[in-house]
């Protein structure tokens, strides 16, 4: 009698260790689902305006070098925790923009990829 409790002891553990299992799985799904749809909604909510930043620069933990675009014109900022500062109007002529590597690597499927990588592997 002591084996077959024993046996249900450790079936009984079984299941509740993958009960377990699949609670964290469904919460860390739902997780990353909310999260997902929350970004996408401030995206969504902030894509409409008139302000852009065009390009920003860390230059401390927590200070910045900001390029922005309000309407038509292009200012430069200084971001700080507590302050934003006006430094200079930017003629957006000036600016110089280059081009976004991860839009083209995003471009391309990964045949491609993986077709480049084997024609630049050294032959054995």
């Amino acid at each position: 009698m002591t084996m077959l409790a024993i046996g249900s002891s450790r079936l009984e553990a079984f299941a509740q260790l993958i009960t377990l299992v699949l609670i964290f799985a469904f919460v860390l799904a739902l997780t990353y689902f909310a999260t997902k749809w929350v970004g996408n909604y401030q995206k969504e909510k902030m894509s409409g305006s008139n302000i852009t930043v065009l390009e920003t620069m860390k230059i401390s933990g927590t200070k910045y070098l900001q390029i922005i675009k309000i309407g038509t014109k292009c200012f430069a900022i200084a971001v700080c925790k507590d302050t934003i500062t006006y430094l200079c109007e930017v003629n957006e002529e000036d600016l110089i923009y280059r081009e976004n590597n991860s839009s083209k690597l995003k471009s391309e499927n990964f045949n491609a990829i993986l077709e480049k990588f084997k024609k630049d592997k050294p032959q054995d």
